[in-house]
């Protein structure tokens, strides 16, 4: 990027709810059933039907605008949004356009040099799904419409941001947000979490907005970070060859990393809005607001910060483990039954986060409970199995869901603390390797590895490291 210059970012991002039926009739909004099952008379536009407002979109959105920081609008409006497309069998979709539920809110960003940002929020509305043009199949375009009518949220930043990286972030904290409300599974895959850019760029120094474009179909972080970039340089290189930008649409091509041209950018006048005929105002009562408030859980970074408190842990374990709302929670419900805090994030950051990566799982469907965890690290600092035997025990914990006291004890796995049966294993290890023993008493102190290899070797791991240590370097300065 010139350093002359200065994007303009902006992001709309989508988010389709989480509710088991649709915003205005009581289709299921269940992803991946066949095409065109999930459809009545009213998400499908036909005559002399009429939408009833979901209830649970409602709060799912002022749950969202709490959370960012919004004005709650006690009262909002519905609107027709009209434009023709082979996927919107109405005609119009149902939107909200000059009375949104939420305004004026913003998004603390933190930067990888520790810089922290807000980025405002112009506001959150809800708004229908349209269908999915499929073009993929065949030489013929097909058209799903079961997402016609899945409620969505649209949370529309102010211009605030300026480089690809600043977005990626903004769009990071959205996901997180919207998971830890449990509003939105936040799946870009899926297009459960769909963003879409305005860019711009201009002049460092230069208070006037540039021309921008829109980028769409950036459907994952690393997409949307790599598209601002190509467009950012794209408008530059435009500008510096002494030309114009055009105010579009583009498709970002993941495959050959381009902006494509869509189609030439609308303004808000071309969807001709008018308050919407067939619904009421939203109207929100202060004890139905009170309610929906009482419901908001604990968010990201407050939970960050009384993880560094309640449990002494570094910024970047409680950075780690409140990164995701189930990750967050499997802590507490380890920590609840010990008080080896850094211990059980260790494991969590460790072991725990290495398989649910490897075998691309989730953290709630993880196969140890979080309190066998926490009481697996007792088992450990109470002496009754090493940390070597205790990683055994983790793997067998993974195909048997059992308190790891249990498995050790079936398997004789208990740690060998008696020091007559330590003291005859060290001897019989150091009788059969005499020119190690000599090498140590020559000063050579690395070989007390070896045989500390060899002893957990003849216990099978079984051995207590901190008594073997003891018991050896009492025998071995015996011989000096």
């Amino acid at each position: 990027m010139n350093p002359e210059y200065e994007a303009v970012i902006g992001l709309e991002v989508h988010a389709q709810l989480l509710t088991d039926t649709k915003i205005f009739c009581g289709c299921s909004t269940k992803f991946g059933n066949p095409p065109n099952t999930n459809v009545c008379p009213i998400c499908l536009g036909h005559p002399g039907v009429l939408p009833v407002l979901n209830k649970k979109v409602v709060e799912f959105a002022v749950l969202m605008g709490l959370a960012t920081n919004c004005r709650i609008n006690f009262d909002s409006v519905f609107a027709r949004k009209n434009y023709f497309y082979p996927d919107l069998p109405k005609g119009y979709q149902i939107s909200q356009y000059e009375a949104p539920i939420c305004e004026n809110g913003f998004v603390e960003i933190e930067l990888k040099d520790g810089t922290k940002r807000n980025i405002g929020l112009t506001r959150i509305h809800m708004e229908e799904d349209a269908g999915k043009s499929i073009h993929d199949l065949a030489e013929a375009t097909y058209v799903d419409v079961n997402r016609c009518g899945v409620p969505l949220i649209e949370i529309v930043s102010e211009p605030d941001m300026h480089t690809p990286e600043e977005a990626y972030e903004y769009l990071s904290r959205i996901r997180q947000t919207v998971q830890y409300l449990g509003i939105c599974d936040g799946n870009m895959e899926e297009g459960s979490l769909r963003c879409d850019a305005n860019v711009s760029v201009r002049l460092k120094g230069e208070k006037k907005l540039g021309t921008k474009t829109e980028v769409k179909n950036m459907n994952s972080f690393k997409n949307v970070e790599k598209a601002l970039l190509y467009e950012i340089d794209r408008q530059i290189e435009i500008l510096e060859d002494g030309g114009r930008i055009i105010q579009e649409t583009l498709l970002w091509d993941a495959g050959n990393n381009i902006a494509l041209p869509m189609r030439s950018k609308e303004e808000a006048h071309d969807y001709r809005y008018f308050p919407e005929p067939d619904l009421m105002p939203v109207a929100i009562s202060q004890e139905w607001f009170n309610e929906i408030k009482a419901g908001l859980p604990e968010l990201p970074k407050e939970r960050k910060l009384r993880f560094i408190s309640e449990f002494s842990l570094p910024v970047y374990d409680a950075e780690i483990l409140t990164s995701s709302r189930d990750l967050a929670d499997y802590y507490e419900k380890a920590v609840s039954v010990t008080k080896d805090y850094k211990s059980v994030s260790n494991w969590v950051m460790g072991e725990v986060l290495k398989i649910v990566n490897e075998n691309k799982i989730t953290v709630s469907s993880f196969s140890i409970r979080p309190e066998n965890l926490g009481r697996l690290i007792n088992l450990i600092n109470d002496n009754t199995v090493s940390g070597k035997i205790a990683k055994d025990v983790f793997q067998i914990m993974l195909g048997e869901d059992k308190d790891p006291a249990v498995i050790i004890k079936e398997r004789n796995l208990v740690q060998i603390t008696d020091t007559s049966e330590l003291e005859g294993v060290i001897d019989s290890v150091l009788e059969s390797n005499p020119k190690d023993v000599k090498e140590f008493l020559s000063g050579k102190e690395k070989v007390i590895g070896f045989f500390v290899g060899q002893i957990m070797k003849e216990t099978k791991g079984k051995a207590n490291p901190k008594a073997v240590n003891e018991i050896l370097r009492k025998r071995l300065n015996a011989l000096r």
